[in-house]
């Protein structure tokens, strides 16, 4: 092997060292330490808070029961289900109860043998099985009209205008909870999806960090406003340590960040200036940083007017420092904008610097040497001319 081969062949070796030794070490972070920064997020990926309150009072507990509106909304499918289904049956089994000790008391059971000519508050009720379905018919207003109250007595023309109001309630609230339950806006923010990694490159000359966000249905959402927080351990000046301290993200796009028109996936951009919490970290010092970076969208669903909120959160292992995203949308033959998410996430590497102040001192640089600068120390001195074409 010559000197010219050899040198192609060491060059090469090197190479595939480099990278292999850099996939390496990234596979190790993640491995072993994107896990707990993932356990100690606030905001899973999902959108859901993870946080728990200790040590509330018995009283504050008690202020859950008096919105029971809204306690009842937020329970899950099961417990709904339970409530829903023991509401009903134990008004059932309550008012039968009550038939049936209705008869009992004017003696219409068949065990008195009441005579021939006796009237019965409630007709053709023998036991308390048909008391059971008496109160279930009247209740759910069935009407089969075998069983019907008389006006022999006033209590059960009483318990029956009761049962109904109550049961007419019970109807509302229930019914009422399980449609709320469903068309909840909660529900519509599961159709908004957001990029599974953030993305820091140079966008318009800028050094940004980029998200993309899309909508899956073809309805808007009115009025959306995107933001977000970045919560981290902060210390303040005195000494005290504030755990998930929130700094304001302001995120844009080319249209601004108000009233976006979201009807294709856009991609969201923080600008990292001076005034930004990402100024000061740079490519290799992003994976030893703290934090969680916050991603929120407000809007208005258009088909039913209620506002909902999406939101998702970023860790520095989701935090890709010299990446930009795949292109997404394209046109076909026919004229129609396609949109493939199968490059949603996917993202490209291009050239970036690795950190913000590198940038802008760059920028500064150049800005300098095409301005003139003056020298203080320089002193023109004046020189007297002579003639010289004197003879």
């Amino acid at each position: 092997m010559d000197a010219s081969n050899r040198n192609v062949f060491e060059t090469l070796i090197r190479v595939l060292t480099e990278s292999m030794f850099k996939h390496l070490r990234k596979w190790v972070i993640t491995r072993f330490f994107g896990h707990s920064r993932q356990r100690a997020r606030l905001v899973s990926k999902d959108g859901r808070c993870n946080i728990e309150f200790g040590n509330v009072e018995a009283q504050s507990r008690f202020i859950f029961f008096v919105d029971i509106w809204t306690t009842v909304l937020d329970l899950k499918w099961r417990y709904k289900m339970t409530i829903f289904i023991t509401a009903f049956l134990g008004s059932w089994f309550f008012f039968g109860l009550l038939w049936y000790a209705v008869a009992y008391i004017h003696k219409d059971l068949p065990e008195f043998h009441p005579s021939a000519n006796h009237t019965p508050c409630v007709e053709n009720i023998n036991g308390l099985t048909s008391a059971f379905l008496f109160s279930l018919e009247t209740q759910v207003t069935i009407g089969y009209g075998f069983r019907c109250v008389t006006e022999q007595c006033a209590t059960a023309i009483f318990l029956l205008i009761f049962q109904s109001i109550l049961g007419v309630m019970i109807n509302s609230f229930m019914c009422g909870a399980i449609l709320a339950k469903i068309s909840r806006p909660k529900k519509r923010a599961k159709t908004i999806m957001f990029s599974k990694n953030a993305v820091i490159s140079k966008r318009g000359g800028k050094l940004c960090l980029l998200i993309r966000v899309a909508n899956l249905r073809k309805s808007l959402l009115i009025g959306s406003h995107i933001y977000g927080k970045l919560l981290k351990t902060t210390v303040t000046p005195e000494g005290e340590t504030i755990i998930l301290d929130q700094t304001n993200i302001n995120f844009v796009v080319d249209a601004g960040n108000e009233n976006l028109f979201f009807i294709s996936p856009l991609t969201i951009y923080h600008v990292i200036d001076h005034h930004s919490p990402f100024f000061h970290m740079a490519a290799e010092t992003l994976l030893q940083q703290d934090f969680e970076l916050v991603v929120f969208l407000d809007g208005t669903v258009e088909s039913t007017s209620a506002t909902c909120q999406v939101r998702t959160s970023y860790v520095p292992e989701e935090v890709l420092w010299g990446y930009r995203f795949a292109p997404i949308v394209s046109k076909t033959k026919e004229g129609k904008y396609r949109v493939d998410f199968h490059n949603f996430s996917k993202t490209v590497e291009v050239e970036t610097p690795h950190c913000a102040m590198c940038l802008y001192n760059e920028k500064d640089a150049r800005a300098r040497m095409k301005r003139g600068y003056d020298n203080p120390s320089f002193i023109l001195s004046e020189v007297n001319e002579t003639d010289d074409t004197k003879m």
